[in-house]
Order: C-alpha cells, then structure tokens, then sequence
C-alpha cells in the first residue's frame, strides 16, 4: 500500500498490525547512453511493485536524491545529480523522526548504488543508518526519559537484542543485494547486470540502440535480457521476504 494513498484508518491498521514499512532509496545517476538516469532507485520501486502484491506492506515515496558522486561521469550533459551526504543526514533524521511519530516501529529502508561493500557503507547508505540511530535515541529519550536503558524494566534487553526485537531494530537500512545474491547475480554499473534488471523491472529506461561501447563499465551490456534480470528479481525478492517476514 502506498502511504500517500493510505487512509488514516489504514493507518492505524498498519501500525496496529506493525506492518513493515519500506523506504526506496538511490540516486539519479549517470548509466551509460542506454538506461535511464534513475536506475538505481527504480530497480528498488519496481521491484516493490511485486513484492506489495503479495502481503500487506506501506511503501513511502522513493528518495531518489543521494550522494551519487562524479566517479563515473562529470555530471554536465550527462544528468547526475550529487547531494552530498552532510546534507542527506538531517533530512533523514527528521523524515525517520516523522515515521516515528506516526506510529511506525517496523521501518526499513533498501538502497542499490554503491552497496556492493555494505558492510563497509557508502555516503547515502551511512546518512541514513546514522541518522535512523539518532532518531531512535532522540524518541526513546523523549518517551522513557534519560537513563531509559538502565531502567529494571530493560533487564531482559540482551535477550530482546538476540530476539530481534529491541529498539533499535525499529529502523534498518537493507542493500537490495546481498553479497549471497552477488555471488549468483552480476553486480556492475550500466553492465548485464543492471541492463537486465532494467529489462525485466522498467523496460522504458532501457535503449540497446544507444549502448556506448567505449564505455568499459557498460560493455558487457551487449548480453543483457530480460530472463537473466528475472533471475536476480527473484533472488531480490527472496531476499526482501526474509528481511521483512523471516
């Protein structure tokens, strides 16, 4: 369900059930002559497009403008957009403290650019995760006042931790694919992985025609096709139901 189309008695449904609530994160970014300049973002909403048929989620609306950095192209005439990721943190503060207020407590947000080294983070990716803890901290301070974690009543917290359930699982930040989907899926910039993705999520920001093949990153492009897009939507998406339903 989309949250600008929800009603507020669906609303109060989603958070009563604790339904998860999905971010779509990425950049506008260049990706060679023949896709479209918001693939990273639209691999993640497409890919929503499926999942939402399936069970009960809230998807809010896309971010599309993080730190897509110049490593690739200079931006002129080729339509990257860099917002760096000083400038990223504040906003995703106040829009995780929002969603917290409303009543969310179940937020994860899935990020393609750059997250090939999760783990180690990258600028968009880092900004929301920092500013996901912040939130939380700022919100538990404010509903259980200071020494909140020292209380009796968290006496059970490392149990809670393992469980899964403490605090801080209120808001995490998911790359859209792991490093187990990496091993069976090409992971690349404007290359067969991306192209093919693009062919069977939006085939409108795909045009073989322009493929540039002095651009070594998009070179491998030549095989992309749908069935193997198909391949790593399933994997994603197996993926997406552990995170979000165990």
């Amino acid at each position: 369900m989309r949250y600008e189309l929800m009603l507020p008695h669906q609303l109060r449904e989603a958070i009563d059930k604790n339904w998860p609530v999905i971010l779509p994160l990425g950049v506008l970014e260049y990706h060679g002559e023949h896709l479209g300049l918001g693939m990273d973002t639209l691999a993640v909403v497409r890919i929503l497009d499926r999942l939402e048929k399936e069970k009960p989620v809230v998807i809010l609306p896309p971010f599309y403008y993080g730190a897509a950095s110049y490593a690739v192209e200079a931006p002129e005439r080729k339509g990257s957009v860099h917002v760096d990721s000083e400038s990223i943190a504040p906003f995703a503060k106040s829009l995780f403290r929002g969603l917290l207020r409303v009543g969310f407590r179940n937020i994860h947000g899935f990020i393609h650019h750059q997250s090939e080294n999760f783990t180690a983070g990258m600028p968009t990716d880092l900004a929301f995760k920092f500013a996901g803890r912040q939130a939380i901290f700022e919100i538990l301070e404010k509903e259980r006042g200071e020494g909140w974690w020292g209380n009796k009543s968290m006496a059970d917290y490392y149990a809670q931790h393992a469980a899964g359930s403490d605090p801080f699982n209120w808001i995490k930040i998911h790359p859209l694919m792991t490093k187990e989907i990496i091993a069976q899926y090409p992971f690349d910039h404007a290359g067969i992985g991306e192209t093919s993705l693009m062919m069977a999520l939006c085939p409108e920001a795909v045009d073989m025609g322009r493929l540039n093949k002095e651009e070594w990153y998009s070179l491998s492009a030549e095989g992309a096709s749908k069935d193997i897009g198909e391949r790593g939507v399933s994997l994603i998406l197996d993926h997406m139901r552990a995170v979000l339903w165990g």
